[in-house]
């Protein structure tokens, strides 16, 4: 960590040129003979992902940023919000602190928090931002976090992980057992120490594959922000073996979308054909799968098994997207060639075999506009048009 960077008239030049080309200014060269143009590349990049993802960071003035590789995992600040309202408690250890995002906010649900991180200049960067941010209450240990818990005389009130989802190569990885730590393979050890875990993975990760390689889990989170799914959250508690619950929240711009359901008691799914009113379930909820539980919740019908749109007579209220439905067609291209050509519409496919890029040529349909039609298949495994006006939440 080159602590130069701190100095006001570097920092004031970083700020001064958020908006620069970062390829040029590096080729241009550094003003400044103690810091590098790579270095300064860095802080400004980092800044730029600070303004949308942690505005409380990119507000307070002599934070350090690392590479964007060491952020690319970081929580955003809504998503850090959200899992410190989950927990708390006296004491917290974070065996993978990274750039120490979720550390500030649980450090308002503890009293304690240890951060502990195997990146040595990360760990030194996050201790530098957590005394800028005034957050006296989290201990920096710099080192592997399975091994200072395992040396730790203290019990914790929950152990935090988001495991390390990049091999030796620096390619992705999604499978538990192949991200840094190895969870599944250390969870009697954790259970040592705690009572309560909390794990961080993957939106990619298949919820089913998750539970075949966690045990005890209580609940899982799925956490979307403006309808893309951001997190999943896995709350293990030691010997449970009850009903495993799934949230899913979406937070919006208006207002965050809550859904809860049960993975196991799932309620019988009534299907219709398409009625006056169309609803497209969030991304978190079409991650969870919880599309029983959302029609008996939400009195709507599905229109097939595999389509995932549901509808209804009456409008209701639905975590997603609602649609009007103006006329219902089937799908035959000789005749909607005629309908829809040189028309500017909003296209989806659900459960539907062309792609939207066939459709829009072989219809000759714009993009855009107010309308939206919806390509899918029937119950009756009709292929059928759904011309549709958007409803405003």
């Amino acid at each position: 960590m080159n602590k130069a960077l701190l100095k006001s008239e570097i920092q004031e030049y970083i700020r001064k040129n958020l908006k620069s080309d970062l390829t040029g200014l590096v080729l241009k060269g550094s003003p400044f003979p103690e810091v590098s143009s790579a270095e300064i590349a860095v802080q400004i990049a980092g800044l730029k992902t600070a303004k949308n993802k942690f505005p409380i960071w990119f507000k307070t003035k002599g934070i350090l940023y690392p590479p964007k590789i060491n952020l690319e995992q970081t929580s955003s600040e809504i998503t850090a919000k959200y899992k410190a309202s989950l927990i708390h408690g006296e004491r917290l250890i974070d065996l993978t602190g990274g750039f120490g995002i979720d550390d500030c906010f649980f450090g308002k649900s503890f009293t304690e928090v240890v951060y502990c991180e195997l990146n040595e200049e990360l760990a030194e960067i996050a201790k530098h931002n957590f005394r800028q941010l005034g957050k006296d209450n989290i201990q920096v240990v710099p080192g592997d976090g399975l091994q200072t818990l395992e040396e730790s005389d203290n019990k914790f009130d929950v152990i935090y992980a988001d495991p390390g989802r990049r091999d030796d190569h620096g390619g992705k990885v999604f499978k538990l057992a192949d991200c840094l730590p190895d969870v599944p393979a250390n969870l009697d050890l954790l259970f040592t120490k705690t009572d309560r875990i909390l794990i961080k993975t993957s939106p990619l990760l298949d919820i089913t594959a998750g539970l075949t390689e966690l045990k005890h889990v209580s609940e899982i989170h799925i956490v979307a922000v403006n309808n893309e799914v951001k997190e999943l959250l896995w709350l293990l508690e030691k010997d449970f073996s009850g009903s495993l619950h799934i949230k899913t929240i979406n937070f919006k711009k208006s207002h965050p979308e809550e859904f809860y359901g049960d993975l196991k008691n799932k309620p019988e799914l009534n299907f219709s054909l398409p009625k006056k009113y169309i609803y497209e379930p969030n991304a978190a909820i079409m991650k969870s799968g919880l599309f029983e539980s959302l029609a008996q919740k939400t009195g709507t019908y599905k229109l097939h098994k595999n389509s995932h749109l549901f509808t209804s007579e009456e409008l209701k209220e639905f975590p997603g997207r609602k649609f009007e439905i103006i006329d219902s067609k089937h799908f035959k291209p000789s005749v909607l060639k005629k309908q829809f050509k040189g028309i500017k519409a909003n296209i989806a496919t659900r459960n539907f075999p062309e792609s939207v890029a066939d459709i829009r040529k072989l219809l000759k349909i714009r993009d855009g506009g107010k309308r939206y039609l919806f390509f899918t298949t029937n119950l009756e495994e009709k292929k059928i048009v759904l011309d549709c006006r958007k409803i405003e939440s």
